[in-house]
């Protein structure tokens, strides 16, 4: 349950149902965000065509590394509901339980290679108030992707800061997707 409440027999536009239907026949239920999200229509659509375009099988970024960068992203943030969805997702992805359970020391820890442990800082960076990204970061970055990947990715760390931001401030709970525990970072 939410902060906010969408009422009962609010009328949502039919592009909106649209996506509750394919939530419901994919996740057996509509997810809480897009209920929320729905309630701004123009909204809500822009950032599903802008969602689909980051998460697309012919995206420069591999589908397991998406879910690294937007679970830590969402760990920092403290959103539970994106722990949850995106850690699912991840484990449907090839990520182990294990790195899901090392993201608060992946810098450290050999599970990851030197291209996760890039991205995962420069997530780290973009989402840490009071951090940024220096020119060694940057280097690191590019040691390991290209320029128009580096945008790419850039935008996919944006665009979960904005998501799980929004669910964090909205109280957004978690809809049972995944097992693991949601651990958050420590201040």
């Amino acid at each position: 349950m939410s902060r906010i409440q969408t009422p009962a027999g609010h009328r949502f536009p039919w592009y909106v149902r649209l996506v509750f239907a394919n939530q419901r026949r994919r996740y057996g239920r509509e997810l809480e965000p897009a209920r929320l999200w729905g309630r701004t229509p123009l909204v809500f659509a822009a950032l599903s065509l802008l969602y689909g375009a980051l998460d697309r099988k012919r995206s420069p970024i591999e589908p397991a590394l998406r879910s690294l960068v937007i679970v830590h992203v969402s760990r920092i943030n403290w959103c539970a509901f994106c722990v949850d969805i995106n850690s699912a997702t991840g484990l449907k992805r090839g990520v182990s339980e294990a790195k899901f359970g090392s993201l608060a020391q992946f810098d450290a820890s050999p599970l990851f290679s030197e291209r996760e442990k890039a991205a995962l800082a420069y997530a780290e960076a973009m989402t840490r108030s009071g951090r940024g990204v220096d020119d060694a970061l940057m280097a690191r970055l590019k040691r390991q992707f290209d320029d128009d990947t580096i945008i790419e990715l850039t935008a996919l760390i944006a665009f979960q800061n904005m998501s799980s931001k929004f669910n964090a401030a909205l109280g957004v709970a978690p809809q049972g997707f995944c097992s693991l525990p949601f651990d958050p970072p420590r201040t």
